[in-house]
């Protein structure tokens, strides 16, 4: 998932953002020496970019050596030492804060996603993200639920036909939008409907589509839209999904939960670069 050409533009970008024309503290304070870093962990979860992490430094000079103990989707805890870096003082300082700020937010999100699939698990069911992302950072995102264990959803809006409730209104049902959408729509693209009804459920269930969202159901619909569906589609739970109510919607027999929870609820994971 982490195109090469599409990691490098963005990490150019993201150095360009922090380090401006010069960097007038490290370039006043270094001198032409070599220092050696320890990446250090100071939480406990999933590490998570790793690569994006020495792909910073290596835009920035070839001459940095890193040495990692640990590969993505590695459980680390507080205290381990993660890598150890060696190379140009005033590279290493200037590159510092974006590497870390790419490694902590992807940490983070691999952790938490970890956490909600690891409830999942047992009932053979994935958990799986939305496209409720960081503008511009959504490849890394996504990567980062795929580390923590979860399926992600679709990339983009060209993906599948995803026909949500404002779409329905506009086509005036489901059926409508179904039948204009199969008319020009691709063999190789699924069709997803949101359904806030049961009665939605069968309308998008005569019609044939690959996919139907449960969207905000009580668990007691949830059962039985399960029931109706019968394996005749794949039945994704969406809206109002807490860490807390995972088994219980798990229990309901739907095979996808999906979630903005575990990208925007996620916490930067706490790691640092020490002077050895």
């Amino acid at each position: 998932m982490l195109n090469k050409f599409m990691v490098k533009e963005h990490i150019q970008n993201a150095l360009k953002e922090d380090i401006g024309f010069i960097d007038i503290t490290t370039d006043i304070l270094t001198e032409n020496k070599s220092l050696k870093l320890n990446l250090i962990s100071k939480d406990n979860g999933i590490i998570c970019g790793l690569e994006v992490f020495e792909l910073v430094f290596k835009e920035l000079s070839d001459d940095i050596k890193i040495k990692f103990f640990f590969k993505d989707g590695d459980e680390i805890k507080n205290g381990d030492i993660v890598a150890e870096l060696e190379g140009n003082a005033s590279t290493l300082l200037i590159g510092e804060r974006t590497a870390l700020n790419y490694l902590q937010r992807m940490s983070g999100i691999a952790t938490l996603t970890g956490k909600y699939q690891k409830i999942l698990d047992k009932y053979g069911i994935k958990i799986t993200d939305t496209r409720k992302t960081t503008p511009c950072f959504r490849l890394f995102e996504k990567y980062a639920v795929m580390v923590g264990g979860a399926s992600p959803h679709r990339f983009n809006l060209s993906d599948c036909v995803m026909i949500k409730d404002n779409h329905i209104t506009y086509a005036g049902s489901i059926s409508n939008a179904v039948e204009k959408i199969r008319k020009s729509l691709s063999h190789t693209h699924k069709i997803e409907v949101e359904c806030e009804t049961l009665e939605q459920v069968a309308e998008a269930l005569n019609v044939g589509v690959d996919i139907i969202m449960l969207d905000n159901m009580s668990l007691e619909n949830m059962k039985k839209a399960v029931g109706l569906i019968d394996k005749k589609a794949i039945v994704e739970a969406s809206g109002n999904i807490t860490y807390e109510r995972l088994d219980d919607i798990a229990k309901t027999g739907v095979d996808i939960i999906s979630t903005s929870a575990i990208v925007a609820c996620a916490n930067t994971f706490d790691l640092s670069l020490k002077h050895v």
